[in-house]
């Protein structure tokens, strides 16, 4: 794909955006069924110029959700630092197109303030992610943990003064149990900062959220949900229907361990993937189209090594 030196974005974005977008809950918000994660291919490590080519791609078909986190890469923050990048580039004049999530939770710098659900953590953390991004704000900050050590108020308080200092417009949070869920809600909503979205894994082989009934509580209260590894790193692909390809993410084991494709599973897979061509489509487009069917679901986050295989995914 041939980069344009000044991006200058499709005007037929938005043509599909009767049947694209989904509103998130009972907010004003409205989101692409595809959104864009940073999770891998952003970091510093990765080509800069892939990056623009899948983020051009996204936002020429309608895609104007862009999800990071603070430790993205690798390195951590290099992936926000991409992001910041891609802003000064090419999407500068496009920013109130784009709906920019981040999040923090998890591990991102030595100490005991790096880590976990603490207002020192968040709110420090979001400072350093604005500037990473050269952004004044981000459309939506994630708690992207529970933390059952930190009392539930100091993390919520956080998110609340965060939406009132202006660094953020709308809170969501990430894999937290359905008590501290139904905790989050009633504590945002009485401080007038109400819970926009939880992010949680579903896919054709993981329903916990499903099972747990955060789905269901979700759906009933008027929060969007948000599905992130929707195709299972990989699995839920044809990728690995005939063996382990060299370069994969299984080969590289790091997320993705070989043990994980034990012939049950890859039966499972094979008939899937039958199912799927009967209707014709691949089994990527069936399992995104699974998880889109589920009552409640707004969205699901696909990562993206390319504009092709984004491409792919886009067929829903």
């Amino acid at each position: 794909m041939e980069l344009k030196s000044k991006y200058l974005a499709s005007e037929h974005r938005y043509d599909d955006s009767e049947t694209f977008y989904r509103r998130c809950g009972k907010s004003g918000v409205l989101l692409p069924k595809i959104s864009l994660g940073f999770w891998h291919n952003f970091g510093g490590v990765d080509s800069y110029e892939r990056s623009r080519a899948i983020t051009h791609y996204a936002f020429d078909h309608g895609i104007t959700h862009f999800d990071l986190a603070n430790n993205y890469g690798p390195p951590y923050g290099s992936a926000e630092e991409t992001m910041g990048r891609l802003m000064s580039d090419d999407f500068a004049p496009y920013r109130d197109e784009l709906l920019i999530s981040t999040k923090a939770g998890y591990d991102m710098w030595e100490g005991p303030y790096g880590n976990w659900g603490s207002r020192k953590y968040l709110i420090a953390s979001l400072n350093q992610s604005l500037k990473r991004m050269g952004l004044d704000y981000v459309d939506l900050f994630y708690s992207h943990r529970y933390d059952p050590n930190t009392p539930l108020e100091e993390t919520l308080q956080a998110l609340v003064d965060i939406v009132r200092a202006g660094k953020a417009l709308y809170i969501g949070i990430s894999r937290w149990p359905l008590e501290a869920l139904k905790t989050a809600k009633e504590y945002l909503a009485k401080r007038d900062v109400p819970l926009l979205i939880y992010q949680g894994r579903i896919n054709m082989l993981d329903h916990a959220p499903i099972e747990e009934g955060i789905l269901d509580y979700c759906a009933d209260n008027g929060i969007g949900f948000i599905s992130f590894s929707p195709l299972a790193q990989g699995l839920l692909t044809d990728r690995y229907l005939n063996g382990i390809p060299e370069e994969s993410r299984m080969s590289k084991g790091r997320f993705l361990k070989k043990e994980m494709l034990t012939p049950e599973l890859l039966a499972k897979l094979k008939e899937w993937n039958a199912e799927a061509e009967a209707q014709g489509l691949k089994l990527s487009e069936r399992a995104l189209r699974w998880i889109l069917e589920q009552r409640g679901v707004t969205s699901v986050l696909v990562g993206a090594s390319s504009p092709e295989q984004l491409a792919r995914n886009l067929n829903i």
